[in-house]
């Protein structure tokens, strides 16, 4: 099957804006060959069908790349040097290791895996109370090592 002259006139002269190039087009004539509908009226519906959807997808990478500038530009810097890691991991391992396994459990269930309370309770066999208070008792322990330990050292932050 071949694109006829006009049509082919018509992709450059639509396809010149720089932000679609002619190639765009030809490349998804050649990879659904079949799909192009013979005659001159729809081998243009289908040209047109397909720029307009080159466009709104350049469009929508357009919109997700600056919100994602924007959103880089506000977020916090975080350090990503190996040693901040790894202090901070073997910080937040020592708080675990500072809580009554029961509440480890939950913690760790529930701030790590992201169970829902009533999974937890059916997994240890104890009630959703049991797990709210566990949860909140554990979260104020973890609260109370890390600020001991941050306290500690260097007095960086």
């Amino acid at each position: 099957m071949s694109i006829t002259f006009d049509l082919r006139k018509r992709v450059n002269q639509v396809a010149s804006t720089n932000i679609i190039g002619p190639w765009d087009v030809y490349l998804k004539a050649a990879r659904a060959i079949a799909s192009i509908p013979i005659g001159r009226t729809d081998e243009e519906a289908w040209l047109v069908r397909v720029l307009i959807n080159l466009r709104r997808d350049e469009w929508r990478k357009t919109v997700v790349r600056r919100r994602h500038q924007e959103e880089a530009k506000h977020s916090t810097r975080v350090r990503t040097d190996q040693e901040a890691v790894f202090v901070a991991r073997a910080t937040v391992w020592h708080a675990l290791d500072k809580l009554t396994p029961r509440r480890r459990a939950v913690l760790v269930m529930h701030e790590l895996e992201g169970l829902t309370i009533p999974a937890i309770a059916s997994l240890l066999g104890i009630t959703a109370i049991t797990v709210r208070w566990h949860l909140s008792k554990g979260r104020g322990d973890m609260a109370r090592v890390l600020r001991c330990h941050g306290g500690e050292g260097d007095g960086k932050r």
